[in-house]
């Protein structure tokens, strides 16, 4: 296997650090300056920053050029790649071509369905899922060549992600889909949002205990709410998220809903930082860039590691 990529994520969790990421949409515009406009107020605070991959079936500026923007800037990106719209010569070259650029960590995903966006006539690609994008990944850096055999010189340095949803301890717990992620090449997972300390304690116990934890490094989804109502949507609208209803009632009875919002996630960002398994947060927040880099400072983790 090629050296650790040149990956501050990487680092930080081999470190045993407690790692912070969050997430960036690319914009509607053919301009680096507002790409730098959105993300600048994570640099320094975030360990990587998600760039999310034609997120809702939606089209934005592409990925690899937001992520590009961004290492150039001097902000890691973690390169969300969809299986949706490319298929496996296009994919496997656009991950060549982001190592070339700096970019060394990678979130394998399968997609949004076209029909959830804005132009459903779209034609999908889906020529192969996520399990198997990571796999082909995984044996271009590992073994330095293509699935055809052709060899890769130098190969690339990647750091492999895999999405998951936090799940309670027990029948349901879904141990044989991540011991096969796992095998796939997963390093780090980022999880869907949870809210749930209680939950989020018997997830990482289930991880501990089933030796997920020594293979692998996984990151709790989190966000600051901006109001009741969204709370409210979420449950709604979400699969496998759940606000407790006590977190909604704190939002209804707040002058400012959306400080209360930001202090609810920075104190349970400090309450996952004390949990045995869980090696990080994930904060995620559409367009609220800003929101999620006041957590990282409200939650004062990152004065800890001085």
């Amino acid at each position: 296997m090629n050296d650790p990529p040149p990956s501050k994520l990487a680092e930080v969790l081999a470190a045993g650090q407690f790692a912070l990421t969050a997430e960036t949409s690319p914009p509607d515009a053919a301009s680096p300056a507002i790409v730098l406009e959105r993300v600048t107020c994570l640099k320094g605070l975030a360990d990587a920053v998600n760039v999310t991959d034609g997120a809702s079936a939606r089209v934005h500026m592409s990925a690899l050029a937001t992520a590009a923007i961004m290492v150039r800037d001097g902000i890691e990106p973690v390169l969300q790649m969809t299986t949706r719209d490319r298929n496996r010569l296009a994919l496997q070259g656009d991950a060549l071509g982001a190592a070339a650029l700096g970019i060394h960590n990678f979130l394998c995903l399968t997609g949004d369905k076209m029909s959830a966006g804005d132009q459903p006539d779209a034609a999908e690609v889906f020529e192969i899922d996520s399990g198997q994008l990571m796999r082909q990944l995984r044996d271009m850096r590992d073994l330095g060549r293509y699935p055809s055999g052709r060899e890769i010189e130098p190969r690339p340095a990647l750091f492999l992600g895999a999405a998951e949803i936090v799940a309670e301890n027990g029948a349901g717990f879904p141990a044989a889909r991540l011991e096969a992620k796992i095998d796939n090449g997963a390093q780090f997972f980022q999880t869907q949002y949870c809210f749930e300390p209680d939950k989020v304690r018997s997830y990482c116990q289930a991880l501990v205990d089933g030796g997920f934890t020594g293979r692998a490094h996984f990151l709790i989804g989190i966000g600051p709410l901006a109001s009741a109502r969204s709370a409210r949507w979420m449950n709604d609208n979400l699969f496998g998220v759940h606000v407790p209803d006590a977190v909604i009632a704190r939002l209804d009875g707040a002058r400012d809903q959306k400080a209360e919002g930001r202090r609810i996630c920075a104190e349970l960002v400090q309450q996952y930082a004390e949990i045995e398994g869980c090696a990080g947060v994930h904060l995620m927040a559409p367009h609220q860039e800003a929101a999620c880099a006041q957590v990282i400072e409200e939650s004062g983790l990152l004065a800890l590691r001085r």
